[in-house]
């Protein structure tokens, strides 16, 4: 195997100095003849060549060692600090006697230990160290690909997609060349990630034969993705024994349907004995699913999980469920409440290998929303958790919005109060999923920042109580090296709190949405008022919010478990960033901060186009051919000028807009239209 270096697409967070702590050294492998293991060798082979390191011969002198548990004999180093059970994707790591040890029990481990030496670089080999286990906290971690094989009319070759086009499929086909699939999966391996799904939720026709006809594509992706450990999934369309198997039913209880989905099943682990398995949208947004034939999502996910479990595969069941022809004059019909109302009475019909996976808010992807209480509801059910890399509501890669923060919100809320669980421990078994970020543009995310979030994904996903500055500082560490204090300081100057000024720009204290329909790109205070999707925000002359208490609303605050529930249905508890979600108030509300609701709008929209406007000027003062490199400077600085401009936009429409509806003017007299 040879590691792929390509020209022309930004190296990310392995670039070649990345690898001169390592390069620059002896080191000894002991391990299997494993696909991992050999990936491992030819990193470390590949990096020496480079920096001008040596593999080396047992017996022979080593700065590293990166050994197998079970090699026979075990250096004297790892010897010295083997003990502890690591798991099938941990690894230890120490330092005595002038050696840094990297032992695992398996070989996905020994890869997952040899990027923690690259993150760590010099600090790796430094002053002795004792033995320290590292697990990963989820056992999946995995990125989903919107990727359409065709262009599709009105989304594009990827849905939801901010960076070019697919790195699968060009022009209706595979790509003759999958060098950059195999680059893109280094790079996820760096970060932990372990499984990734290639095609869109919304499976077109053309992907829908990615199960039969087109299989061989899937298992030419497939072997791109193994060398780093990572799986590859298939989003399949529910009604796929009549689409493509020429059955008169979907029918998740015929027995002709279970059995054309088990010899379908077969086949495609003939072809990829280590396919990870499916995701499935259905009876949502117009995709077909089990509801066709008066069957539960238990009944629709279990023959699927029938299907793959003899083959140790797991099907993705996705809970993004609702009415999206829902009446607007109805005020009863809730579309937070959906995932729940449909879910949590299933609790416990689902099979062990079907895993529901659950958006972090119940509505979808919002900038701010509160946790989904189907994550807290269904104990007996193995859950993920959903999240969104791809800004697709937050501003569409063409604005910083570092996304860590708001994802590690999300993995630490405690639905049973400070002593209970958090998200991340429910979810260990069914793990982190996300929509991918990426594309065929040079920098992989169309802007060269948003690379941190595909970063912070895997980071997150592999110990989600790592912190969001942390992470942010080995991104910058990793790939930007040697650029020095002031670099640095920038860019957390910049991202640091950047979700935080998105939101203040946007729609206020959790109201969501106010985008333009469609492509969900700038302000659009009503584009979604007075349309099917449930997406509301009853703005009018006296006040706004939606009134989602069991006191006088749609009753959602009851689908929380105490203390929750109680929380978000008092007006006097609710948190600021979380009210109008929950409750419809009048514009003179005063805030928990001591300001006036519609005063607190215009505030933050000022604030907000400020704070862009200031992040702007700081990149200005950057000399990018001395440390980003000129076109990268050059790139951000353009998306900058959108981003201010953007900004501004939002301020002007949603401050006017609200000024219009409430009367009341800006207690410090700014200009609003």
């Amino acid at each position: 195997m040879t590691i792929p270096h390509l020209t022309g697409v930004h190296p990310a967070w392995l670039p070649p100095e990345a690898f001169v702590a390592i390069g620059s050294r002896r080191t000894l492998i002991v391990a299997d003849e494993s696909v991992p293991a050999g990936t491992v060798r030819a990193e470390v082979a590949d990096a020496c060549a480079r920096h001008g390191g040596a593999l080396v011969a047992p017996g022979e002198a080593a700065d590293l060692v990166l050994a197998l548990t079970s090699a026979e004999p075990l250096p004297p180093a790892a010897r010295a600090v083997a003990g502890p059970e690591l798991g099938a994707e941990g690894f230890l790591l120490a330092r005595r006697d002038g050696v840094t040890v990297v032992l695992a029990d398996d070989p996905a481990g020994l890869l997952y230990g040899f990027f923690e030496v690259v993150r760590q670089g010099e600090a790796a080999f430094g002053a002795p160290r004792p033995a320290e286990p590292y697990r990963p906290a989820l056992r999946r971690r995995m990125l989903d690909h919107w990727d359409n094989i065709d262009v599709h009319p009105v989304m594009g070759q990827v849905e939801r997609g901010y960076s070019g086009g697919s790195i699968f499929w060009r022009d209706g086909v595979l790509r003759e060349d999958l060098s950059r699939v195999r680059v893109y999966a280094r790079l996820l391996a760096a970060t932990g990630i372990n499984a990734v799904g290639i095609n869109n939720v919304n499976v077109h026709a053309s992907e829908a034969r990615l199960l039969t006809d087109r299989l061989a594509e899937v298992a030419e992706i497939a072997a791109e993705f193994r060398p780093y450990g990572i799986r590859v999934h298939l989003s399949v369309n529910f009604a796929s024994p009549v689409a493509l198997g020429g059955l008169d039913t979907a029918d998740p209880l015929d027995e002709r349907v279970r059995e054309w989905w088990a010899r379908t099943t077969d086949r495609v682990y003939a072809a990829i004995p280590d396919f990870g398995g499916f995701v499935v949208k259905a009876d949502s947004e117009g995709q077909p699913g089990p509801f066709a034939y008066g069957r539960s999502h238990a009944d629709g996910a279990n023959v699927l999980a029938d299907a793959l479990a003899p083959h140790g595969g797991v099907v993705h069941w996705r809970a993004f469920v609702y009415n999206h022809r829902q009446d607007w004059r109805d005020r009863s019909t809730d579309r937070a409440r959906a995932a729940h109302d449909h879910f949590a009475p299933l609790d416990g019909e689902f099979r062990d290998n079907a895993i529901l996976q659950v958006k972090h808010g119940p509505l979808d992807f919002q900038t701010r929303e509160p946790v989904s209480p189907v994550i807290g509801a269904m104990p007996g059910t193995r859950l993920a958790v959903e999240l969104q890399v791809t800004q697709e509501y937050t501003g569409q890669q063409r604005h910083v919005c570092y996304l860590a923060p708001m994802w590690s919100e999300v993995l630490g809320f405690r639905f049973w109060g400070p002593d209970g669980r958090a998200v991340a421990d429910v979810t260990t078994s069914g793990g982190l999923v996300a929509v991918s970020n990426v594309g065929d543009d040079p920098y992989w995310t169309g802007h060269p920042l948003a690379q941190a979030n595909l970063y912070a994904f895997g980071r997150l996903a592999w110990q989600p109580s790592l912190g969001p500055a942390a992470i942010l500082d080995e991104w910058i560490g990793l790939t930007f090296p040697g650029d020095g204090e002031a670099l640095r300081d920038t860019l957390h100057e910049l991202m640091d709190d950047s979700w935080r000024t998105y939101e203040r720009y946007t729609a206020p204290l959790g109201v969501c949405f106010m985008v333009r329909p469609g492509h969900h790109y700038g302000p659009d205070v009503d584009g979604y008022e007075y349309t099917q999707w449930g997406t509301y925000h009853f703005a009018d002359r006296d006040g706004i919010g939606v009134d989602r208490t069991r006191a006088t609303g749609t009753g959602y605050t009851g689908q929380y478990p105490a203390p929750w529930s109680e929380v978000y249905e008092s007006l006097a508890e609710c948190p600021d960033e979380l009210l109008l979600f929950f409750h419809h108030v009048p514009y003179g509300h005063v805030l928990h901060s001591g300001t006036t609701v519609v005063q607190h709008i215009y505030d933050t929209h000022f604030a907000g186009a400020g704070q862009a406007a200031a992040m702007r000027a700081r990149w200005a003062e950057l000399d990018g051919s001395k440390t980003v490199g000129a076109a990268l400077h050059a790139r951000v600085s353009e998306l900058l000028d959108e981003q201010v401009r953007s900004a501004e936009e939002w301020r002007d429409q949603v401050n006017t807009y609200f000024l219009r509806k409430s009367g009341v003017p800006d207690v410090h007299g700014r200009r609003i239209y």
